[in-house]
């Protein structure tokens, strides 16, 4: 007679399995993901977005077609699909997608013990950090610590030992602004309440700083037009489709710069020794203006940026590319200088002075494209990471070439 219970060696290959899904899943991006799970089972599906992180899941879960979608939501447990379902009124990037369900929640009569012993049954389903106290309409009214649970006498109430003031978080609040304010805390769990103080569920630290990292990494990839939702195990059509068009703008901002070389053919033609300074001027400068980008764009990412600090930051970035201007521009300019005389040209001197000049024209330039193209990006509702990187350097290659040859044409005849 052969048995119908699945034997040890079934459930270790299952569970294998289960655990290549999962890591194959993580590698991928969330329509990427859903192509993949789609493959099997609604079963198989719940059991993987269980073990990722809530906002991957969401997106995921968001991907699938209806019926399976569905199929999912059925066969996992009742409050797990209803707060997946709340999760996804919520709009991308929001503290709301991050949620899990609030499994330990109790009335403020309830004694110590009563607790106790409704714990013991709620830890064999879920992993339980707080309690929650709620009144009958469900709004949070305190919390309850495993310490405060330990020392505490059995027939105390809950409402005589919760902590009342109680630090929670709203499910419309951006995940960015959330993590600005938990700075100072680590807990371990926080609560969410919507704007009538219902507690609708609970965001784990570890899942918000998990899903910032994601957001971090993927600020690289946004300077330089690499989308999100590329990863390593994305397919090469699909890289090819998000990489492309920004390639595309690329050329054209580099077309602007070729331009202004164009504009100034007679002067570079007159004087060839300036073609060699070019690409001195357009590094120098460039990286004046990365520095600006990357310390304002942590600026905003941190919240240090205030509203109406913008002038001060431009007008700072200015001052910091006129003194370092100044100074790379007295080496370059030197330089210039003795190549300029070892050539036996009769103007070494003007050389000399117009790259100098040319260096703090474009590095003050450049520091104050830097710190105002993020954030008029950010005014106009774009991503301030998002191709910034491609406008910046068409800005500083403009600026640099423009001001030496346009320099070198007014004051060199």
């Amino acid at each position: 007679m052969v048995s119908s219970e699945p034997s040890f060696t079934q459930t270790g290959t299952q569970e294998t399995l289960l655990r290549a899904i999962i890591s194959d899943v993580k590698a991928r991006s969330a329509p990427d993901a859903a192509v993949l799970l789609a493959e099997h089972p609604a079963a198989t599906i719940s059991s993987v977005l269980l073990e990722l992180n809530p906002g991957l899941a969401q997106d995921i879960l968001a991907e699938l077609p209806g019926g399976l979608q569905d199929g999912v939501l059925h066969a996992i447990a009742p409050e797990v699909a209803q707060q997946w379902k709340r999760n996804q009124t919520y709009a991308q990037g929001s503290i709301g997608r991050l949620m899990e369900p609030a499994y330990a929640v109790f009335h403020p009569t309830m004694t110590v013990a009563q607790t106790v012993e409704k714990l013991r049954a709620l830890i064999k389903v879920a992993f339980i950090t707080y309690g929650y106290v709620t009144d009958e309409a469900g709004k949070l009214r305190g919390l309850i610590t495993m310490r405060d649970l330990l020392f505490a006498p059995d027939d105390a109430q809950l409402e005589t030992l919760m902590l009342r003031r109680v630090f929670t978080l709203k499910p419309e609040t951006r995940l960015s602004d959330a993590m600005k304010s938990v700075l100072d805390r680590h807990y371990p769990a926080y609560p969410v309440c919507d704007a009538n103080g219902v507690l609708i569920g609970l965001v784990r630290g570890q899942a918000m700083f998990e899903e910032q990292a994601i957001e971090i990494t993927a600020q690289v990839g946004s300077l330089v037009g690499v989308e999100k939702e590329e990863r390593l195990a994305t397919p090469l059509t699909q890289s090819f489709k998000f990489r492309h068009p920004w390639l595309q703008l690329n050329l054209l901002t580099a077309f602007v710069a070729g331009a202004v070389v164009a504009i100034f053919q007679g002067t570079v033609d007159r004087l060839v020794i300036l073609a060699v300074f070019l690409p001195v001027l357009a590094g120098q400068s460039g990286n004046t203006g990365c520095q600006a980008l990357a310390v304002t764009l942590r600026g905003i990412t941190l919240g240090e940026l205030k509203q109406g600090k913008e002038r001060e930051l431009v007008i700072k970035e200015a001052r910091l590319g006129l003194y370092n201007g100044a100074l790379t521009g007295i080496v370059a300019g030197v330089g210039m200088l003795v190549v300029a005389i070892l050539q036996d040209n009769p103007h070494a001197l003007e050389l000399g002075l117009v790259v100098w000049a040319a260096l703090i024209g474009a590095c003050v330039t450049s520091g104050v494209c830097g710190a105002t193209i993020p954030i008029l990006l950010k005014r106009f509702g774009f991503d301030p990471a998002t191709a910034s990187s491609i406008f910046l350097t068409t800005a500083t290659d403009v600026v640099s070439m423009g001001m030496l040859l346009g320099l070198a044409a007014l004051f060199i005849h």
